[in-house]
């Protein structure tokens, strides 16, 4: 935000995002299936959490003042941490910041199809930010921090605020299309749709993996290992579940 506004007071507008990934692999037996499980518990830990609500508290210009975090038996961990903006005084899987009156929060969920043979791990991260900060800036970063096949992201901006004569403001910077602010290598690898609201300032983006090489998408398994057959069959298993999830139907039985 190079061009600031001048403001009658403080800016009053809350920009919210809502940010959704989907992880997508195919794991055929339950102890696969758990060791999925298991293997994504460590991989996105209190620790590792916390590093990447650290970096996008640091991206949005606000400053850590305390953390607390836990990791829970058999899965899932806790994370809270305090941030407030440079400007002022300072059960699940579950990742929670307070920046003066805002906040940041992230959800993990892994589930499986039980016919497709299919496991899912889902994030949710949800950024409010209060004044002249828009969480979009980290967009790129967190697209980057996951393994995502499936993005949904909405993004809002609340109330308005007042310029120094005293005219309403409903928006204070320029926005098209949520896909401005990700970076024109990461949109070439998926197709994206929107569905945007401009008269009440609400934006909406999906994106899905173009390309689906089945090795990443093999838990413990190599793809050579499989015969032709076995690998069509599995990717076009890995394809359905996509699309599904992209479209929010069941489409496929």
């Amino acid at each position: 935000m190079a061009d600031k506004l001048a403001l009658y007071g403080f800016n009053n507008l809350t920009k919210s995002l809502s940010f959704n990934i989907y992880d997508i692999c195919y794991a055929k037996s339950e102890r696969e299936q758990r060791d999925y499980i298991a293997y994504i518990d460590e991989q996105y830990n209190s620790e590792r959490l916390t590093s990447i609500l650290e970096e996008v508290t640091r991206m949005i210009g606000a400053t850590v003042l305390n953390i607390a975090k836990q990791d829970y038996e058999p899965q899932g961990a806790s994370v809270a941490i305090l941030i407030a903006e440079g400007s002022m005084k300072p059960q699940q899987r579950t990742l929670l910041g307070h920046l003066d009156k805002s906040h940041v929060t992230v959800h993990t969920y892994p589930e499986f199809h039980p016919d497709r043979e299919i496991a899912t791990f889902r994030v949710d991260i949800d950024v409010a930010t209060c004044g002249e900060i828009t969480p979009l800036s980290t967009l790129d970063y967190l697209i980057g921090s996951f393994d995502s096949d499936i993005i949904t992201m909405d993004y809002r901006v609340r109330g308005f605020t007042r310029d120094i004569d005293g005219k309403k403001l409903y928006l204070d910077h320029k926005i098209t299309s949520i896909q401005d602010y990700i970076d024109d290598k990461i949109l070439e690898r998926y197709d994206a749709v929107d569905i945007n609201v401009y008269g009440a300032n609400l934006f909406h983006t999906k994106m899905l993996i173009k390309e689906v090489d089945l090795q990443n998408y093999l838990f413990k398994t190599d793809v050579y290992e499989l015969p032709p057959k076995t690998r069509l069959a599995i990717t076009d298993r890995l394809r359905q579940e996509m699309i599904e999830i992209y479209s929010s139907k069941n489409i496929y039985g």
